[in-house]
């Protein structure tokens, strides 16, 4: 299963482990503002430093099957700013292959 090399991609900023668990055809809709991340986007120096600058805490694989991965967890930014984050990821192929997720703001 994949949760286990999510959390340890994120943890050791490992891009190439991350890269690893996601499928060819991956994408992330970001709805806040139409922007959608691919694969190929993950590997640009600006998204790599985005996702160095967050640590992750209390992080919870609440399902996981050959079809679907649900992660809750909490995520620091490099700004401070701490949201409780439910990430929902369809599988293709045994790999992430789409991205939803929702962002609940924690009080400091």
């Amino acid at each position: 299963m994949l949760y286990d090399s999510y959390v340890k991609a994120f943890n050791e900023s490992d891009i190439d482990l991350l890269l690893s668990i996601h499928h060819e055809e991956f994408e992330a809709t970001f709805h806040s503002t139409g922007k959608v991340m691919t694969k190929a986007d993950m590997q640009a120096a600006d998204t790599i430093a985005w996702m160095k600058s967050m640590s992750t805490d209390k992080s919870r694989c609440l399902y996981e099957n050959d079809d679907i991965l649900v992660i809750h967890q909490f995520v620091t930014y490099g700004s401070g700013d701490t949201d409780a984050v439910m990430s929902v990821f369809p599988k293709k192929d045994g790999l992430i292959w789409r991205a939803e997720s929702g962002a609940t703001p924690m009080p400091t």
